[in-house]
């Protein structure tokens, strides 16, 4: 007799459960594979945002490529012209940095600073879709570019890596006007993207453009568009390895398996490196943010007035030390990683000085390179004061990335900065537990530099109650 039962149906989900049959059949059902090949090419828009965000991925490590060879060819210049006369900087210097100090706060506030704050601060919720271009823009990418040199031709010890950050950002945001309307990267995605590949340019390390992406920039990454910004990340990076080459930014380091003998050495660099770092961090915040002493006062009042003496007081420094604190320290550092371990006299202290007097000036630069440079001496002195000649490039590692952790607090990218150099992958764990305790030092001195300066630079939005725009000629607050 045949069996009238009706077939059973699969139980459905209780009342109120959100999904039913269809977030089921996801969840319990793999898709097919030639309809979701279908459906994804179908998608022309999503396609033509890929492209579009890929192509401006291209622009914008081709624009850090581009920052690179001019500020190259600034210090270059400068260092012509030091070899031609070493009293030349004591004039030339001051009158550099007065003029584009003048040319910042007069014509382009926004770029003064490293750039990292300006990212911050567009990125943040107070920020209406009208009022990104007081932080980033491709305007400011370009005088951002220019600005930079100009001061790496005055000798000033400032960086290029930070403000990689912000030109690459502007190219990438100028994607915007180009992308579909629905499409899955947003305004807040592309500046993220751009931030993290100006650093994975600028250093020639595309994983460190990622991590810098996720601890300081954001803290999370939609899943949606988390692919495309890794993608387009990476793309800028190898655009500088296009270029440049597959060599590391400051070339390789090679270590020897590290033993307990060099525990206590290691120890003493990370915490020294925090408390300097912290120090230094807390000192750079307060001479940007100012106070009521008398320093601050004439810089609020007279900046031109104040950035030619800074200048001045670079170019005394430079010449004391034979032109060990000009530029950024590239060239030392990379001595030291190479083996040269003949640093000048109070190297460590006359960089922090020169670099403090450079970002208090006004002139916009970065403090990645000249924060690496200082590690790197305190690593080196301290492998000399503790007899550890076999370990010394373990230890000039150690103080690169604690140094660098404990001005940026920002542990995982400068970890990974310093990793991507070492030869050897006996340095990891200990790289890694260098920058944590550096970091976690630095803390009890002072807080996170970026984010305070991010904060500083939202002052600069208009105030809603009474509709003003900022004027165009008003200072950055950092």
């Amino acid at each position: 007799m045949a069996d009238d039962t009706p077939p059973q149906r699969p139980p459905s989900a209780p009342h109120g459960e959100t999904g039913g049959r269809d977030a089921d059949s996801t969840a319990h059902f793999d898709p097919d594979f030639l309809s979701a090949v279908r459906d994804d090419l179908a998608d022309w828009r999503q396609w033509l945002a890929r492209t579009v965000v890929l192509a401006f991925a291209v622009a914008a490590g081709l624009a850090v490529v581009l920052f690179t060879w001019v500020s190259d060819q600034a210090i270059e210049g400068f260092s012509a012209m030091r070899a031609w006369s070493p009293w030349a900087p004591l004039v030339w210097t001051p009158v550099c940095t007065a003029f584009l100090v003048w040319v910042t706060r007069r014509f382009i506030p926004g770029a003064a600073g490293s750039g990292i704050p300006q990212v911050m601060a567009a990125l943040s919720p107070k920020v209406g879709p009208g009022q990104q271009g007081l932080f980033v823009s491709l305007k400011l990418s370009i005088a951002k570019l220019f600005l930079v040199s100009g001061g790496l031709l005055g000798g000033l010890a400032i960086g290029r890596e930070g403000p990689s950050v912000q030109i690459a950002a502007g190219v990438m945001q100028h994607a915007q006007r180009w992308l579909p309307r629905r499409s899955p990267l947003n305004h807040d995605g592309l500046l993220v993207a751009g931030g993290a590949a100006g650093i994975a340019a600028a250093f020639n390390a595309p994983l460190a453009g990622v991590m810098f992406a996720i601890e300081e920039l954001t803290r999370k990454i939609e899943q949606r568009s988390s692919g495309l910004i890794i993608a387009a990340i990476v793309l800028a990076g190898l655009m500088a390895v296009s270029v440049f080459g597959n060599a590391s930014y400051f070339g390789r380091l090679r270590v020897d398996h590290l033993t307990w003998s060099h525990l206590l050495p290691g120890l003493l660099t990370a915490i020294g490196c925090g408390l300097a770092g912290g120090v230094f961090s807390r000192l750079l915040q307060r001479s940007l943010l100012g106070g009521n002493d008398r320093f601050s006062r004439w810089r609020a009042r007279f900046p031109v007035r104040f950035a030619f003496a800074c200048g001045l007081a670079i170019a005394v420094l430079g010449l004391v030390s034979h032109g060990a604190t000009d530029g950024s320290g590239y060239d030392y550092t990379r001595g030291l990683v190479e083996g040269h371990l003949d640093l000048p006299l109070l190297y460590v202290t006359l960089r922090i000085v020169a670099t403090w007097l450079a970002v208090w000036s006004g002139v916009p630069g970065g403090i990645f390179a000249p924060s690496l440079a200082i590690g790197a001496g305190i690593g080196s002195d301290i492998a000399q004061l503790t007899h550890t000649t076999e370990g010394a490039a373990a230890m000039i590692a150690i103080g690169m990335t604690a140094f660098l952790a404990a001005v940026t607090q920002a542990p995982v990218t400068a970890f990974i900065i310093v990793m991507e150099m070492v030869d050897g992958h006996s340095m990891v764990l200990s790289l890694m537990a260098a920058a944590l305790l550096a970091s976690l030092v630095s803390r009890w001195i002072s807080v996170p530099i970026y984010h305070r300066l991010a904060q500083a630079q939202l002052a600069r939005l208009p105030d809603p109650a009474e509709g003003a725009a900022p004027a165009a000629t008003a200072p950055p607050p950092a």
